[in-house]
């Protein structure tokens, strides 16, 4: 049975140690129940940080003149994701600042057709580059891309005012999400924990908004201030923001069982095992980053990036380690499609 909005706010905003611990087990539950002790990867390669967007938390906004901007060449995101397929990932993740150019769309379609030639239908390519025209999804489809991620930031529209200029648009970003599902992706979306003047019932409405927008992939990530943005000056108590994003991981698996929920990379920055406790909290997916160590200084959403002189080697080995430790398996060669989606379209 679906829990009411009033009911996951309860949820969300739940402090005694027992309780949480209930909670985060009823997830897991559920998660092994619907895809088992696995855990799925995704190769994270960040091909660009050039951004005309300006959030006003975000380090890699248009107005940060600090930012050293950076583009890998074609060939060199080519061969970052055949590294991810040759130690058998299931997917790839192309992930760069907001950029609306043709030029940008067609160098996104060269990159698709490489990976797809080696690659196959099997090996799935994720795409997490902003807002785009509709066409220009279209041709990203055809040319090989399979899921796209776009996170709404926040489902409360006059919340998300205050995260962005006014020439941002909330409902355009909805809009995105629709064009993408229509077109036949596996769609992905997610919010900020712990954002200044957020409530336990936006972050209720946001799980509501997953499921009104059928969506496939869920990331939440808790809000932590870059220095170099309006919001850098803002004080987050980093237990409480840890205890909020991994309460999120739980409640949306209570209440979406079927949707792939990622354990992100940021929750690491506020625990060392920030991670682990998310995928014991009912995630599933895990995002390790295969960008070339001279890139990645230069990609901060956030700070206190972690594991950026790490070689993807490392990093690789470090996972399966951690994920072992928790009685969970990697899905080796495996997509990991997410069950919401095979459901929705089993018809199609």
């Amino acid at each position: 049975m679906a829990l009411s909005r009033a009911d996951l706010a309860r949820l969300l905003s739940l402090e005694d140690p027992e309780a949480r611990a209930a909670l985060h087990a009823a997830a897991l539950a559920v998660k092994r129940r619907v895809t088992g002790p696995v855990v799925s990867l995704r190769g994270l390669v960040e091909i660009g940080n050039a951004c005309a967007k300006d959030c006003y938390y975000c380090g890699l906004r248009r107005s940060n003149g600090a930012v050293r901007r950076y583009r890998i060449p074609e060939e060199d995101v080519v061969r970052m994701a055949r590294w991810a397929f040759d130690r058998r990932f299931g997917s790839v993740v192309l992930q760069s600042g907001e950029i609306e150019s043709d030029e940008n769309a067609e160098r996104i379609v060269r990159i698709l057709r490489a990976i797809r030639a080696f690659g196959g239908e099997d090996f799935a390519v994720v795409l997490s580059l902003g807002e785009q025209r509709e066409e220009v999804y279209r041709a990203w489809r055809e040319a090989g891309a399979a899921r796209y991620l776009l996170r709404i930031e926040t489902s409360n529209p006059a919340l998300y005012r205050t995260l962005h200029p006014a020439d941002h648009s909330w409902e355009r970003r909805r809009d995105c999400l629709r064009a993408l599902r229509r077109l036949g992706y596996q769609v992905g979306s997610g919010v900020m924990v712990g954002l200044p003047g957020q409530t336990a019932d936006d972050l209720a409405g946001d799980i509501g908004f997953f499921a009104e927008e059928d969506i496939d992939m869920i990331g939440m990530g808790p809000f932590l201030p870059h220095g170099q943005t309006p919001l850098g000056s803002v004080a987050v108590d980093r237990a409480r923001q840890l205890r909020l994003g991994l309460d999120m991981v739980a409640a949306t698996r209570l209440q979406l069982h079927d949707r792939n929920i990622a354990a992100t990379t940021v929750l690491q920055v506020l625990a060392p095992d920030g991670r682990e406790q998310a995928l014991l909290a009912g995630a599933n997916v895990m995002m390790p980053n295969v960008t070339d160590n001279v890139f990645r200084r230069d990609y901060r959403l956030y700070e206190d990036k972690p594991c950026l002189e790490d070689t993807s080697d490392r990093c690789l080995g470090c996972i399966e380690r951690r994920v072992a430790s928790i009685g969970e398996r990697i899905a080796w060669g495996s997509p990991g499609t997410p069950p919401h989606y095979l459901r929705r379209t089993a018809g199609s």
